[in-house]
């Protein structure tokens, strides 16, 4: 769920710090995510990238936290994606049905 708002457009995932799975789903349960960025730190071999840092918790329909989940993301600077001919694709939207 994450994905295209977190690292759909990353130019690596580079570490995940922790899954937690805190309490039970099952068959018909909605569930929600939420990201928070919680660092972000420019790359020390590049200078076109930097490194976030984001944690997602998911929740059920109840509010009940779900799961917990750390990692650590590379991801592109403006400057990365003017160096290659501006806006680059990222997860493509799916056809509607």
């Amino acid at each position: 769920m994450s994905v295209p708002d977190v690292s759909g457009k990353a130019i690596a995932n580079l570490e995940i710090e922790s899954l937690r799975h805190v309490a039970p789903t099952f068959h018909g349960d909605t569930i929600y995510g939420e990201t928070t960025v919680l660092d972000k730190t420019p790359s020390k071999s590049k200078d076109d990238r930097g490194v976030v840092y984001v944690e997602t918790i998911g929740y059920k329909q109840d509010g009940t936290v779900v799961c917990i989940f750390r990692r650590k993301v590379m991801v592109p600077k403006q400057s990365y994606g003017e160096a290659r001919g501006g806006e680059q694709p990222g997860r493509p939207e799916p056809a509607p049905r």
